[in-house]
């Protein structure tokens, strides 16, 4: 296929797809769609086989953690640790709405970091519903805290995001380099959205709660999860010590969790598949194969010229700020994939930025991110509604604040281990 026309028709499918991730017709999944245009690109040109099964070579061992770690966080809601948080919260909170937002935004933080943003969207945002109702106070803030902070929060840890395995793999550090890193850059993001957050809400945050209702007996503590999840994190730092993949830490995890699940028949090994959501993943992969065939055909050179060079704090904060841009237009999944090959040559540095972009970017837009998009699914089922300008009105306050903050952080991690 001759240029043009592979450039117009790569753009078309990347359009195509992610349109339809936003809008799943029917219900279907993402891959529906995502599966056939990367076919499509293969079969008409616009990409190479060659570079197709390099694609997907690549992004094959993240997307096999990736699985793990929905497995984990899967069966840890099965144990009862989700139901528990929300007892702990409103227990904490006693009612009172500041109080239950700092347990939220404890909570959401660690969640994210650990289990990954999926698990915060899917599992823990029904249950901060839950506790809202059960403490009386208004659900919004805690509930887009959820949203907020499944986005920004995932930038500990290489396991807390999709976007972060693949910045893990192209930046060439350890695991505990990579969290070293981002540990600054991490609650620097968190600690500016708090004080966002208690501005902007302040008038539901001080509103009267009605005496909360009494809804019986305590779940109690899932001490078997808690060791699980303990152990993986663990086995994450002496796998990476020792230049073995943390996927294979993940995957004893999520084996652990999901074998106890089975033998107390309270899982299937169907279910443990659907736990991993074969689906998504091949939306990734596919995804994977659009977005490099977008880059082939003129986009990485186009880009090339518009991300900074260097390691500075002016070049970090370009490379930052380019990258929440492009998340914002194309979502933070194709961003990374486009951007991480240009950034890489720059060192971690780069990479880092290039994350921190991509990660607290999305709370801009409800494209930005499929997590964004998920919370506004769950959200809608709740018969909660989610207004288009006050989410805009508290992005534009939250993302510039929170990015630039974060982006100093990192510049001076960099500089100090």
């Amino acid at each position: 296929m001759n240029t043009p026309l592979a450039e117009a028709l790569s753009a078309v499918l990347l359009v195509a797809v992610l349109a339809w991730a936003v809008v799943r017709p029917f219900g279907w999944t993402e891959a529906v769609l995502a599966v056939p245009a990367a076919g499509i690109a293969i079969l008409t040109g616009a990409i190479s086989l060659d570079h197709a099964r390099d694609e997907v070579a690549r992004l094959g061992p993240v997307v096999g953690f990736l699985a793990a770690v929905l497995v984990l966080a899967h069966f840890c809601d099965v144990e009862g640790l989700f139901r528990a948080c929300g007892a702990w919260m409103a227990r904490w909170s006693r009612g009172r709405p500041v109080r239950l937002l700092t347990a939220v935004f404890a909570l959401a933080s660690v969640i994210t970091a650990v289990l990954s943003l999926d698990a915060t969207i899917v599992l823990l945002t029904p249950v901060v519903f839950a506790t809202a109702a059960r403490s009386g106070v208004r659900p919004k803030p805690h509930v887009y805290a959820c949203t907020h902070l499944s986005n920004t929060a995932s930038l500990l840890l290489p396991v807390s995001n999709l976007t972060n395995l693949l910045a893990f793999t192209a930046s060439g550090l350890s695991f505990t380099r990579f969290a070293a890193l981002m540990a600054l850059p991490w609650l620097a993001a968190i600690g500016v959205e708090y004080v966002v957050f208690r501005r902007f809400f302040r008038r539901d945050l001080s509103a009267a709660a009605p005496a909360a209702r009494d809804t019986g007996e305590e779940p109690p503590m899932p001490v078997f999860a808690l060791v699980t999840v303990g152990c993986t994190l663990a086995g994450f730092v002496v796998t990476s010590a020792f230049g073995v993949d943390p996927a294979w830490a993940a995957a004893a995890g999520a084996l652990v969790m999901a074998g106890r699940a089975v033998v107390r028949r309270q899982a299937t090994p169907l279910s443990v598949v659907r736990a991993a959501a074969p689906p998504f993943l091949a939306f990734v992969l596919a995804l994977g194969v659009v977005v490099r065939a977008v880059v082939d055909n003129g986009l990485s050179d186009a880009l090339g010229h518009l991300l900074p060079s260097g390691s500075g704090l002016l070049a970090l904060l370009g490379i930052a700020a380019l990258a929440a841009v492009l998340a914002n237009l194309i979502n933070n999944l194709p961003a990374v994939l486009v951007l991480l090959p240009l950034a890489a040559p720059g060192g971690a540095g780069a990479v880092l930025a290039v994350l921190l972009g991509v990660n607290i970017g999305p709370n801009l837009t409800y494209a930005g991110s499929l997590a964004t998009l998920l919370w506004r699914r769950i959200v809608h089922q709740h018969d909660e509604g989610v207004d288009l300008g006050e989410f805009t009105r508290l992005g534009l306050i939250a993302v510039p604040s929170a990015l630039a903050v974060s982006v100093v952080a990192l510049w001076g991690a960099l500089r100090l281990i």
